[in-house]
C-alpha cells in the first residue's frame, strides 16, 4: 500500500479552501463598520461601541428536519435564511439588535459549489438583518452523513441597553397582543409535517397542490421570515410601551407565550386572522386536533408583541390584534377554527 493522505479518508482540504474562496464576497457583503479584520482568522472580531450599559444577548439554533426538503428538491440557497432567522428572531424578543452571526455547516463530502449556495443564503439573510457574518465552520465528516446530506446550525449575538431590556417583569394585565404574520411553517414541526405529507399522504415533493398554488416542496421550503427589519423600528418607537415579545417556534402558542409572561398572567387569544392554507391542509390530511396544531406550529403568526393598549395606535406595520393579557395563567385560544 502506498502513502495515504487525508483525502484518501474522504476529507479534501483543497475543496475546503475552494469553498472559502467562493463565499468570501458574500460574507464580506454583510460586514458592518464594527467588524474588525477579515475572513480567515481563528475567531471573528467585532468592536462594540456607543452603549452605556450594553447587555449581550446570544442565541443558537438549527434548521431541523426541514433540511430533508432541501435534499429532496436539491435546492440549497434558502435554507441558510432559516438558520439565521431562528437565531436572530430569538434574540430580538429581548429587545436586542442582532450584531453578528456565525454558521456551522457539516457535510459528508465537501462540494464547494453547494457550500457557496448554502452560505450565500446565510449571507443574504444576514445582510437583510444588518447582522455581520463574521465567521463559521465547514466540517467535512466522511462516512458520518449520507451522500448529499448535511446539517447547518447558527449562533448570533445581539446587544441592548440594560434599561431597554425586554423581560416578563414589564408585562401587565390588560396589555394587548399584536400578531405579525409568518411566511409559512418556518422551521418547526417538520417531523410531523414529513410524516403527514410523505408517509401518510404519499406526496411527491414536486406534486402541485391546488389550494397552495405551488408544489408541496416549494411550500415546505419557504424560508422563515426575518423579523428584525420590522421589529427593531417598533422597539425604538414604542420604548417602554412595548412590554414583551414572543417568537413562535417549537411548542407553538402554548409553550412559547408563557415564557414572556410573569407568574400572575395568562393570555386570551381570538383567532381573527385567516390561517394559511398549508396549516389547514396539514390538519385535514393528518387528522390533527387544532389544539395540537397550535402547540406545534405558528399557524400564521410568527411573532407576537405584547404592548400597552395605548400604544396600539402607534404601530404602523401590518398586524393583527389577537388578544390580551389576563389575570391567571396559561394560554386560552378561541374564535375561528376553535368554534368550528
Amino acid at each position: 500500500m502506498g502513502q495515504m493522505t487525508y483525502k484518501d479518508s474522504g476529507v479534501d482540504i483543497d475543496a475546503g479552501n475552494k469553498s472559502v474562496q467562493l463565499i468570501k464576497d458574500a460574507v464580506r457583503s454583510t460586514y458592518r463598520a464594527e467588524v474588525v479584520g477579515d475572513l480567515g482568522g481563528f475567531g471573528g472580531l467585532f468592536k462594540l461601541k456607543n452603549y452605556d450599559e450594553p447587555i449581550l444577548v446570544s442565541g443558537t439554533d438549527g434548521v431541523g428536519t426541514k433540511l430533508k426538503i432541501a435534499f429532496m428538491l436539491d435546492k440549497h440557497d434558502t435554507i441558510g435564511q432559516d438558520a439565521v432567522a431562528m437565531c436572530v428572531n430569538d434574540i430580538l424578543v429581548q429587545g436586542a439588535e442582532p450584531l453578528f452571526f456565525l454558521d456551522y455547516l457539516a457535510v459528508g463530502k465537501l462540494n464547494p459549489a453547494r457550500v457557496a449556495e448554502i452560505v450565500g443564503g446565510v449571507a443574504r439573510a444576514c445582510k437583510e438583518c444588518n447582522c455581520a457574518l463574521i465567521g463559521g465552520e465547514t466540517a467535512e465528516m466522511s462516512g458520518f452523513y449520507a451522500n448529499g446530506e448535511y446539517d447547518i446550525a447558527g449562533f448570533s449575538v445581539g446587544v441592548v441597553e440594560k434599561s431597554r431590556l425586554i423581560t416578563p417583569a414589564r408585562v401587565k394585565i390588560g396589555d394587548v397582543l399584536i400578531g405579525l404574520e409568518s411566511s409559512g411553517l418556518h422551521s418547526n414541526g417538520f417531523s410531523l409535517v414529513r410524516k403527514i405529507v410523505f408517509e401518510h399522504k404519499k406526496f411527491n415533493v414536486n406534486d402541485k397542490v391546488e389550494e397552495l398554488g405551488k408544489t408541496i416542496g416549494e411550500e415546505l421550503l419557504t424560508p422563515t421570515r426575518l423579523y428584525p427589519a420590522v421589529c427593531l423600528p417598533l422597539i425604538q418607537k414604542l420604548g417602554d410601551k412595548l412590554h414583551g415579545m414572543v417568537h413562535i417556534t417549537g411548542g407553538g402558542f402554548y409553550d412559547n407565550i408563557p415564557r414572556a409572561l410573569p407568574e400572575n398572567c395568562g393570555v386570551e387569544i381570538d383567532i381573527n386572522w385567516e390561517i394559511p392554507a398549508i396549516f389547514q391542509l396539514l390538519r385535514e390530511w393528518g387528522n390533527v386536533d387544532w389544539r395540537e396544531m397550535f402547540r406545534t406550529f405558528n399557524c400564521g403568526i410568527g411573532m407576537i408583541l405584547i404592548v400597552d393598549e395605548k400604544a396600539v395606535a402607534d404601530i404602523e406595520c401590518e398586524y393583527y390584534q389577537i388578544g390580551r393579557v389576563v389575570e391567571g395563567g396559561g394560554v386560552k385560544i378561541s374564535g375561528g377554527v376553535f368554534n368550528g
